[in-house]
Parts: C-alpha cells; structure tokens; sequence
C-alpha cells in the first residue's frame, strides 16, 4: 500500500483476487496450449502421415522450444517499453499461429505453428513473473504466485477431458480454434483491467552493455542460477510426463478410456499441493517447504523406479506413484521460481527471461530425451524423475552453498 500526505493509497487496478486470476490466467494459456491436444495425438499423426508414435511428441516439444527460446527477448523488452504492450505483442502471436496451426496442410507446416505459438505464449510466462514481481516480492509473492498455480493447474485436470470433448464433436483442427479463443477472451480481459505495473522512471533503455550487465547479473547471482537450474531439472520430468502419458495409458496399460481421468487426477495432487503451499509458505518460509518436498520427489522416483524395473508396475501402482511425485513438484515449483527471483527485483523483466529461458529450454529438452526413451513401459519416465530429481537436489546445494532448511529473513510486500 503506498502513503502520501492524506494517508494511505489503495493500488491502481484489480484488487488482490482479480490480481490472482488475471495472473494464473497468463499462466493457463500456455498449460492450455499443450495440454488440450494431448488426446488428439493419435488422430493429428494419423491425419498428417507421422508414421512414428514418439514423432508425435514434437506437437509438445516445438511449443516448449519457441516458448523457452523467445523468452529471452521479452524481458528487455518489458523492462523498456512496459508490461501491457508487450503482452499485447505476446498475446496476438499466440492467436495468430494457433489459426495457422488449424489449417495447417502438413505435419512440418504444424510443427512450425506450434514453435511461433510458443513464441508468443513466452510474453506470458515472462510477464506473469515480472507483473507480480512489480507488486509483490518474498513471502507473499510466493503466495501470489502459488495461487496462480492452482487456478493454472487446474488447466492441465481439464484440458485433456476439454479436448477429448472436442473431438467428439469436431476434427482436430478445432483444438487450436479454442486456444485462439481463449487468447482473445484474455487479451479483451487484459486490456480492460490489467494496469501498467512498471513505473516509468523504472523503465530501462534498451542498451547492449545494461542488457550484457543485466543478464550478467541473473546468470551469476548463486540463488537465482541455483534455483533456476533447479527448476530446469524439475521442469524436465514434468515435460518428460506429458511427453509420454498419452502412449502410457494408451499402450502400456491399454485403457486410452482413462487417460483423461487419471492424466486429471494426477494434475489435480498438483493443484492441492499448491493450494496447501499457499497457505502454509507465510508461516513456514518456501525454503523449509520446498527443500522437504524436493526430498520426496527423489524418494517417490526411486520407489516408482524399483517398481517399475522389478515387474510390479500397474495402472494403480503408477496412477499413485506419479501423482504422489507431482504433488511434490507442486510444493516446489512456486518456490523455487519465487526463491530464484528474491534479489531480483530491479531487472525483474530481464532477470524472468534468462531464468525462463534456462530453465523452459533446457527443461523441454531434458523432457524431450526421457520421453524419447519410451519402450513400452513406464521405466524411462520413473528413472527419468529420480535423476532429474537429484540434478535439482545438487542445484539447490550449490544456490545454499551446502545447506538445506536454512530460514532467510522475508522480504516485506509492496504494491504500487
């Protein structure tokens, strides 16, 4: 809350709820753009001539890479020209190239969509984090940010089923008709009630050196490198999961009739976990949260791959296993996105894009390699979520210099 002379000054545009929703929404475009298609796969290969199954995971991956790679640009941007009009650019990319993709005439022509619908979907990633940044810092923001978690986890539970939805009454071209949909109701929204957030004596000139000395800044600072290195490895299991989950149940367990409703429900141990972080990280702090989660997330890796490797794997086995892991990446990624950027605060735009380049780019790819290895079994993913798992463990030592648990004195809010 900012004071003057007559007391204090409520902040300009949406309150503390609408601030949320307008923020998880940013966030939900992009869970929207890939998981809404995951039932349409199979019909998608089909109709554009791919003859091998694990070739269909490029849908997911060239969206991650235009997404990862852009993220870069828009940050520079942001901290130069604002935040309204470069999420403008950012949203009318997306609704453009998800009409391209629509119509487009050959899987290569598909694929190529899919990376500039990245590209514009990358201005939400990087705006969300620098929008709430502008506002909020600390504990609270790691509220904020928890909380836009749940409502953009709540995509991924429904997206598959809206999807298969859409199939049933429509060809799959109509599955990128939503996205554009969905992008123009939230660009109307936006332009309505999302306030500039970045002051203009704030702003900074687009200069090679300040950009160099910026980047510079977040890529040697140990708790924003640690951080984001760490939720690189994260980000690589979670990609890994959606890369494989629709060959999981349609070929490994045979029941493509439940993809939906398990792919949902193992989202939703997601959505709780962030919904708990939320209420509990003000009192608690994000590292004792997320530190202890992160140790379970090794722990239900390294049970599912013993199960797995030793024959006992069943569609209950994983429906528990994988969703008990994601229940635990939702205690942690909010976390360690807000942790990445508490020192932040003064090249928020610049310091979002490389960490959401790093760890978009590099996380799609790791995801892009353990969905590659699918045989058959659920093996590579299990194996896949322990190692990754453990890369973050060392990330987050590195970022504490050796020390997990250890309290940091919170930083207070501000609101402009």
């Amino acid at each position: 809350m900012i004071e003057n002379a007559a007391g204090p000054v409520r902040p300009k545009g949406p309150g503390f709820p609408e601030f949320v929703s307008l923020i998880a929404m940013m966030m939900a475009l992009n869970a929207l753009a890939i998981d809404v298609m995951l039932p349409a796969l199979p019909a998608i290969g089909t109709a554009l001539g791919v003859v091998t199954e694990n070739s269909r995971q490029w849908v997911i991956t060239a969206y991650l890479l235009g997404f990862g790679v852009a993220q870069i640009i828009y940050g520079p941007l942001a901290d130069r020209y604002g935040r309204k009009p470069i999420l403008m650019i950012g949203l009318s990319l997306y609704i453009l190239f998800s009409v391209i993709a629509a119509f487009a005439p050959t899987f290569e022509a598909l694929i190529m969509a899919r990376v500039g619908s990245g590209i514009g979907a990358a201005a939400l990633r990087v705006l969300a984090v620098s929008i709430v940044r502008d506002r909020y810092s600390g504990r609270t923001m790691a509220r904020v940010m928890s909380l836009s978690f749940l409502v953009f986890l709540g995509v991924p539970i429904l997206a598959p089923t809206v999807g298969q939805l859409i199939l049933t009454v429509a060809p799959w071209p109509w599955i990128f008709g939503v996205l554009a949909t969905a992008g123009t109701a939230f660009m109307i929204w936006a332009v309505i009630r999302l306030p500039e957030t970045l002051h203009r004596e704030d702003r900074l000139p687009i200069r090679l050196d300040r950009i160099a000395a910026a980047f510079r800044e977040a890529l040697t600072n140990r708790r924003s490198m640690g951080y984001t290195l760490a939720m690189t490895a994260i980000s690589g299991t979670l990609f890994g999961f959606i890369n494989s989950s629709q060959q999981i149940f349609f070929d490994v367990f045979e029941q493509p009739g439940l993809f939906t409703t398990f792919f949902g429900l193992m989202a939703g141990g997601v959505a709780i976990a962030s919904l708990l972080n939320a209420r509990l990280v003000e009192r608690l702090g994000t590292r004792l949260i997320s530190h202890t989660a992160l140790l379970g997330f090794i722990a239900m890796g390294a049970v599912h791959s013993i199960v797995t490797l030793t024959g006992h794997e069943t569609l209950w086995t994983f429906a528990i296993l994988q969703g008990l892991t994601m229940f635990c990446f939702g205690l942690i990624a909010g976390n360690f996105g807000s942790m990445a950027m508490e020192a932040m605060g003064h090249i928020a735009g610049t310091a979002s894009s490389a960490q959401g380049f790093i760890s978009t780019t590099a996380g799609s790819t790791l995801g892009f390699l353990i969905g590659q290895q699918f045989n058959g079994s659920v093996a590579p993913l299990a194996i896949g979520v322990t190692a990754c798992g453990i890369l973050a463990l060392a990330a987050v030592l590195y970022a504490e210099q050796g020390q997990l648990f250890r309290a940091r004195n919170p930083v207070q809010p501000r609101s402009v």
